[in-house]
Parts: C-alpha cells; structure tokens; sequence
C-alpha cells in the first residue's frame, strides 16, 4: 500500500557498499561475508546530506508532518551525558538477554517508530493490540496498533527477576543495552497470540517458526530507556534514519506531501510501476511535490529472503538506472522485523495448504477502514503484472487476463538462482545482475562447504 501523507521531506542517499565491512547483525539468512562479493564498480546512489539541523539531537522539530500518535514522537534514547549514571543503575540490576530479534525491536521502539509506545507491552497494551489492533490513549483517541511488540522471558530469568521493579537489557553478546522500568510479568499464552495475529496456528508461519515457538512462557512489560542509539556496524547504519532525522530532512526539502512504500524484496518493475503512478495521482491531486520514502524492511527476514545488504544493491542499481527517479525518492532503512501477517495484494500462501492464506483483496479494505489511521489519505493501488503482449509490467487488465504473467517473489528469486533470466522488461538489467551474482556467491560458497568424500 502506499500511504499519503501532507509533509515537508528531504535527503540524497550514497550507496557504497564496496567499502563497508560486512559484518551482519540482523541477516539470519546467509554467513557472515569478510569481504563484499560482488566485482563490479562501486555504486552511486544517494546518501543523506544531514544539516547541522539534523545532527542535532536536542532541536526542536518543526515539521509539518501530521503530528506524531499520541501527539509526541517518542525517544527513549539516554543523553550522552547521563549514560554514565544509568550504565552504574544497570550494572545492579537483575539481567535479562536479548535475542537479535528484541533488539530489532528496542530499535523500533526507542526511536518512535511505534510511538506513542515507549516501552514493551505491558499486558493492558498488549490485550488490546491482540484484541482489537489499537490502543486507547488518556485523553480517550485512539491509535493504530496492530502488531504486539513484547518480549519474552522464560522460567528461569522469571526466577531471577524476583520481586525487582527495573531489569537491565543485554544484547546477544551480552553487552548492556538499556533499561526497562516499573515491569510487569504476565503469562504469554502462545496460541492465543499466533491465532489473533495471523488468524490460522498451523505450523510453518516464519516469525511464529522462528521467534514465539521458542520464546519464553512470560512476557515482561515496561517503560524502555535505550543507553546509547542502536547501531549494526554492517555499513548501512547511514540509511537507518530515525523518525525524527526523516522529519528534520522532510522540512529540508519542503515536499507537500510524501508516499511510502516498504518492502522486503528487490524492486521490479511492477513495483516501480506503482511508485511512479503514485507520484503521478499525487501530481493529480494538486501537490507539487510529493516525495517517494522508500523504506525496505532492515530486521528480520526468512532464511530464502534476499538479504538486507544485496537488497541495498539492488535499489541503488535501480535509482542508477533511472527505473525510479532519485530526485523524489529517499531511501531509509525501515529497523523493524518481519512478520509475515499482511494481506499482501498478490497473495500470501497459506504455510501447509496450496491456497492463500488471506483474501488479496482485503488488504486495501482492511487498512481503508482501519481504526486510528483517520490522520493518513490511503491510497490503494491496482494489481501489476507481466503483460506478454506489451512486454513489460503493466497494471492488470481482466478482460485479456490471458496476457498476464503474474511473477512471484519467490519466483523471481527461483529465476535469480538458477542463473535463468526473467522476461524482458520485468526487472532493470543492473538490478537483475546485482541478484545473479548474489546467487553464484551463494552458491560457490555453498560448494566450498560440502563435505568431502571419502574413498577406500
């Protein structure tokens, strides 16, 4: 879906990954790589130019951005100069572990991405996000929130946590990453959750699979404080922009209004079909100019997913070639995870059954009528797919739906493996090539680690 919304917005992004180290924190689905895999010239997108402005933790915002949920854009990182103090706080506290996976979610959480949310759950939130997708503020308005954001706790760290109001956080290598106050434990009833969330418990859903299956019987709510912001290390860090520097940046470039487009794939034609319409129904509508923020998913993704750095690639390969326009478009890194939920327009299989797992129509139905997105101008879009008449993506025509061929994520990464190329005009020749030679890393590394075999 793409989301209007009446903004000031700016920034230029710089994609060179040649030189970044590639050290991985958040991709689950390929090895650690010492060294970039790809051979060809290092790429020129469009980096963040951030003002002094921007730089600035402690300026006020002046954007004229619909105001934030809850009226106030959360920040729950500590200021440098009281990390001391609450590092010496923390140290005295009874520990609990993050996986990667929390920590997406302290990130999602600390810079105001679900704001007004500013901490994990307590069960109250928690209740009425499973229940009924939204909170209900103090002063009675209400706010979309769809997805729980909780953590997990077992047995043990249970015990350990005893009668203590305030918990420290340590990060998967066991160093200190903040604190949450005034907890409360409450039962994570599992089946409860996977059934309200995804509405089927069958087995095979990736996020359940990967994150709630093995997670703890207890979920532990609390107010978050954040020692110091998230970081990866992985080179991409520069394009994981928080809400408040995308707001600062969006008064720079005085945008009177900007679309949003998240995704977790590499970009097709199809999907730059529907972007550059976007802008053109914008264009339509009276605004002068609207702003595309592209934002691809930087948390968690299934282990056949493209990974966040190829992705990265491929987008800069795709702004290079002029498939989308780098003028209007900005590039953000989105820190959240995946959960696998959405009603996707073209289909979500269901994990055990040959079917779709929801109605691809309903999606744009439920977000239209999605209670506390009054403040958003909704903006649905067609269906694109391959027109093998026309030979290009194309938005799709039912009265000749003969012509149209209907290209899967997860075929157009089966085309990428198999070094088989998609139909013309389906995706740009570089950003095609970034992915082809993704594949042949993938699997030259693969052979590199079959075992040998041994003969008499």
């Amino acid at each position: 879906m793409s989301l209007t919304i009446k903004v000031h917005i700016a920034a230029r992004f710089n994609l060179n990954l040649r030189t970044a180290k590639q050290t991985k924190l958040t991709d689950y689905n390929v090895k650690i790589r010492p060294k970039p895999i790809y051979h060809s010239n290092q790429l020129i997108a469009f980096q963040p130019k951030m003002s002094a402005a921007v730089k600035s933790a402690s300026s006020a915002i002046k954007s004229s951005l619909i105001e934030p949920d809850g009226g106030v854009l959360v920040d729950l990182v500590v200021p440098e100069s009281e990390r001391g103090l609450r590092t010496t706080e923390a140290e005295s506290m009874p520990k609990v572990k993050l996986t990667k996976i929390d920590l997406e979610w302290v990130h999602v959480v600390s810079e105001g991405w679900a704001s007004p949310l500013r901490g994990f759950m307590r069960e109250n939130e928690y209740l009425q996000s499973l229940h009924f997708n939204c909170l209900r503020m103090k002063d009675g308005s209400i706010v979309n929130m769809s997805l729980p954001i909780v953590l997990a706790i077992d047995d043990e760290t249970k015990e350990r946590i005893g009668s203590s109001t305030n918990v420290a956080l340590l990060g998967p290598t066991g160093d200190l990453i903040g604190i949450l106050r005034s907890i409360e434990i409450y039962k994570h009833n599992k089946e409860e959750r996977i059934a309200r969330t995804w509405g089927t418990t069958a087995a095979g859903l990736p996020y359940v699979e990967e994150v709630i299956t093995p997670a703890g019987n207890w979920l532990v709510g609390g107010d978050l404080e954040v020692l110091k912001p998230i970081k990866y290390n992985d080179g991409l860090d520069h394009y994981r922009l928080s809400p408040q520097q995308l707001r600062k940046e969006f008064d720079n470039r005085q945008a009177d209004a900007i679309f949003a487009f998240q995704l977790r794939n590499p970009i097709h034609n199809g999907h730059a079909l529907l972007m550059n319409d976007t802008r053109r129904r914008l264009l339509e509508m009276g605004y002068k100019n609207p702003i595309l923020l592209l934002h691809p998913l930087g948390g968690f993704t299934k282990a056949d997913d493209v990974p966040l750095d190829v992705r990265m690639e491929q987008h800069s390969k795709v702004l290079e070639d002029g498939v989308l326009d780098p003028e209007t478009t900005i590039v953000s890194i989105f820190p959240s995870p995946m959960h696998y939920a959405g009603r996707d327009p073209a289909g979500m299989g269901h994990p055990t059954e040959k079917r779709d797992l929801y109605d691809p129509d309903h999606g744009k139905k439920v977000l239209s009528m999605a209670v506390g997105l009054e403040k958003l101008n909704i903006l649905p879009f067609r269906v694109a797919a391959y027109d093998t008449v026309e030979k290009k993506m194309a938005f799709f025509d039912p009265s000749r739906a003969k012509d149209f061929l209907f290209i899967s994520g997860t075929k157009m990464r089966t085309f990428a493996r198999s070094g088989e190329n998609p139909p013309d005009g389906f995706m740009c020749p570089g950003g095609w090539k970034v992915l082809v030679q993704y594949y042949e890393s993938l699997q030259a590394e693969e052979a590199t680690q079959q075992p040998a075999i041994l003969t008499s």
